[in-house]
């Protein structure tokens, strides 16, 4: 345990029920004694069904969420998530979660932030012509246990329905709105109170922002010791030349200057050729 932490009031800047993973791994983990406030509106720096558009970065945010409830709290400690749906970033045609978790400790100056890219997401929308449709959409992305959003239309947000978790109210507010405008945009309510899936992205990264606040520098023993950087030039396994694969990381302390690389990430100490410039170039 981090005894900087230890017995501290955490606040965890949500209105969306995130306090179910994140609490019980800080709790456990650092110590901290967690709360949630009942009256802090989070959708007022933007929504996923695109009501309030989100005016900055998921970085800038996510700690801009933390530090308004941190100032409107009176607490030192404070934590956010914000998430992203769309194109991974690297596996083409894969539908991804981007989620950011980050730790703010005014007291000791520190701000820890993580990163949890996933494909385990039902992230999806689509126009509804005729109700065969919607429960084909409905079935599809794992409704009743994962909420859903009807609308006008993709683009007008001025009639729409939010957290319909059972059938009745979804083909009642289908045909509501079918009525009025001829189609629906149906869409996955991606708040995590109703979204299992995603709830279980977060603690993922919930535990891994634990493992990066615990991991303490060697030098001044400042929490949130973590790789920064990386260095190529793995040797291929066959000629010994340099490849393009990773043969170090470089973890640097956020308080001091101190740095320190390890070799072989994963104890993999050499590269196959067939990933070799010069055995197969």
């Amino acid at each position: 345990m981090v005894e900087i932490f230890k017995n501290r009031k955490l606040v965890i800047a949500t209105k969306h029920e995130k306090e179910k993973v994140i609490a019980a791994v800080f709790s456990k983990e650092l110590g901290l004694e967690c709360f949630v406030p009942n009256d802090f509106d989070t959708d007022i720096l933007g929504t996923f069904s695109g009501e309030i558009e989100r005016k900055s970065d998921p970085i800038t945010t996510v700690r801009q969420k933390c530090l308004m409830a941190m100032e409107k709290y009176n607490s030192d400690l404070g934590i956010a998530s914000e998430g992203s749906f769309g194109a991974h970033p690297t596996v083409y045609f894969a539908t991804a979660e981007d989620e950011i978790l980050i730790f703010i400790d005014k007291k000791n100056n520190l701000e820890i932030i993580v990163r949890e890219i996933s494909t385990s997401t039902n992230f999806n929308g689509k126009t509804i012509n005729n109700e065969r449709d919607l429960l084909e959409f409905a079935n599809k992305v794992n409704f009743p246990t994962h909420g859903l959003i009807l609308s006008k239309s993709r683009e007008e947000k001025d009639d729409i329905a939010k957290g319909i978790i059972d059938f009745d109210a979804l083909l009642k507010t289908y045909h509501h709105l079918f009525k009025q405008y001829g189609s629906v945009y149906a869409e996955t309510d991606m708040r995590a109170l109703f979204n299992p899936t995603r709830m279980a992205v977060i603690e993922i990264a919930a535990k891994k922002l634990v493992d990066k606040i615990k991991s303490c520098c060697p030098n001044c023993n400042t929490p949130g010791f973590d790789v920064t950087d990386f260095r190529e030039g793995l040797e291929c396994s066959l000629c010994s030349m340099p490849t393009q694969a990773v043969k170090s990381l470089i973890y640097s302390c956020l308080k001091c200057n101190y740095s320190k690389e390890a070799l072989y990430p994963n104890n993999k100490t050499s590269e196959d050729p067939m990933f070799c410039d010069f055995c197969n170039p």
